[in-house]
């Protein structure tokens, strides 16, 4: 958002036109329903909740693609896809025989009101940390029949996601290190046992991070026992990482797509500055690459 579109305070909270929202929304759901019925379309009379996940997800993270480009229009067009894969998940299980769209939305309603008696009873909250009590005295008060405090973070969250959700809840109970930046003396313990995995004694080679020099082969760890050792103690660098960005409140699923997002940027920097010149990456050295990349980079920073 640009500096000329400030916000307008007094505009937050106002719903949309009723009619225009109840008439567009039964229009969706009947559209659905059509290309379920035995004359609408093949494809989506076979999906089923289960073959329907991946589709749920690859719009997710559309929709968080359009909100890092921050363009109106993707945003608009992606939260419609979202919201597509909610009604046809309905649609799917109203077919099937197990709810329909309706308890969906009376569902949701309920719980918002529920977890919010600041807003809709009589507690008050000042803040938001008064208002994340009030969540979870709710959500608590819902999940008795919960054995674990862990019970409950999705198994199919992205990997890094769910590592900050596991230290978030452990976290709540009471088990997390009293300051956070001790955080940073356990990353250097784990990053020493991996070294001490991969490298005779433990003593990472004193080799400076450079483009120069001959390239040296990657070789796989043939031992079975080692790699299972390597594999755990990487994983655990990762799950501190993870640890790190909640201390911090940063996601760290969110900050890793946005490097992943940055590093393609500058790659197809490379990419296209050597077409432009007439060459193939394929056959330039890996320093003018680097030299590219760098030069991508400034480019970007200066912006």
């Amino acid at each position: 958002m640009t500096q000329e579109q400030q916000l307008d305070p007094s505009t937050f909270g106002v719903p949309p036109d009723p009619d225009r929202t109840a008439a567009a929304f039964v229009q969706l759901c009947e559209t659905i329903a059509k290309l379920r019925s035995p004359d609408g379309c093949p494809w989506d009379r076979q999906q089923t909740l289960a073959s329907i996940k991946p589709y749920t997800l690859e719009e997710t993270y559309e929709l968080l693609e359009a909100i890092d480009a921050d363009d109106n229009e993707a945003i608009c067009e992606e939260l419609g896809d979202v919201l597509l894969q909610v009604v046809l998940d309905s649609q799917i299980a109203k077919d099937e025989g197990r709810f329909d769209i309706v308890p969906v939305i009376e569902g949701i309603v309920e719980k918002m009101i529920r977890r919010h008696p600041h807003v809709f009873g009589d507690e008050a909250a000042e803040t938001a940390a008064d208002v994340t009590q009030h969540w979870d005295k709710a959500k608590n008060a819902e999940k008795q029949d919960r054995e674990s405090v862990l019970d409950g973070i999705p198994v199919d969250l992205p990997t890094l996601a769910r590592a900050a959700r596991i230290t978030k809840k452990a976290a709540k109970a009471g088990y997390d290190f009293p300051h956070r930046a001790m955080l940073f003396d356990k990353l250097n313990e784990e990053i020493g046992e991996l070294a001490d995995e991969l490298f005779t004694g433990g003593k990472i080679p004193d080799i400076p991070a450079s483009v120069e020099g001959d390239v040296v082969p990657d070789e796989p760890i043939e031992d079975v026992a080692l790699r299972g050792r390597v594999e755990g103690e990487l994983g655990d660098v990762l799950f501190v990482l993870a640890n790190i960005a909640r201390r911090w409140q940063i996601n760290p699923e969110e900050a890793l797509r946005k490097s992943n997002a940055k590093f393609e940027r500058r790659f197809r920097y490379i990419e296209t500055q050597l077409r432009e010149q007439g060459k193939d990456i394929r056959d330039v050295s890996i320093v003018e690459m680097e030299e590219l990349y760098q030069q991508g980079k400034r480019e970007e920073l200066s912006r």
